[in-house]
């Protein structure tokens, strides 16, 4: 596959084995995430660059990491794919990653196929994208969960849609970006008896 991956999170075993199994797949390469500006320079030879972050005790240490992609002013890194791959996802880090704009989120073990396969998901197909106050990512409102105190980052206003696809001859397209308000929410009926 013509792509580049960079493994984001704290080197150590769960780092190590995750190159590994990444090294298995076949892309243009693999390396270590050192920040927004080696992905920026990458994608001009490789124009999809997939982020992997490694397993972590806490995802608040994502956050960087995923703010720096989702907020890069050029396109083709603002919508890298960007995955979280976990030895044990609970409840609490899917959603914060979920929150932070992630693409996907990976529960490993994964055999090379099974992992190759999830990546290629990613590719090739229109994917929707929401930026909002406090949130830009993929459309995950088919993915809502019963609210939880203090996990609920929705916060209403304006938004854009923006439709993109990625594919490995020439990157990231945006097809359509539209600017659209949240509709004020609706009083309930008053009966006339």
């Amino acid at each position: 596959m013509d792509a580049y991956v960079y493994i984001a999170g704290p080197q150590g075993q769960n780092c190590s084995a995750l190159f590994d199994l990444v090294n298995k797949l076949g892309f243009a390469g693999v390396s270590s995430f050192r920040g927004i500006e080696q992905v920026a320079e990458q994608t001009q030879r490789n124009p999809i660059c997939f982020i992997l972050c490694s397993s972590v005790s806490d995802p608040a240490h994502l956050r960087p990491i995923a703010e720096a992609v989702r907020f890069c002013a050029l396109p083709r890194v603002r919508f890298s794919p960007l995955v979280y791959l976990a030895d044990e996802p609970s409840i609490e880090t899917t959603i914060a990653c979920v929150n932070m704009g992630f693409d996907d989120i990976v529960a490993l073990p994964q055999s090379s196929a099974q992992l190759r396969d999830r990546l290629e998901r990613q590719l090739g197909q229109v994917k929707i994208y929401y930026e909002a106050s406090g949130y830009f990512g993929p459309d995950r409102r088919r993915n809502l969960v019963p609210k939880r105190v203090g996990l609920e980052t929705r916060q209403g206003g304006p938004f854009r849609r923006l439709e993109v696809i990625r594919d490995l001859q020439s990157g990231v397209s945006v097809l359509r970006d539209e600017i659209g308000r949240a509709a004020p929410p609706v009083a309930p009926l008053q009966s006339l008896a």
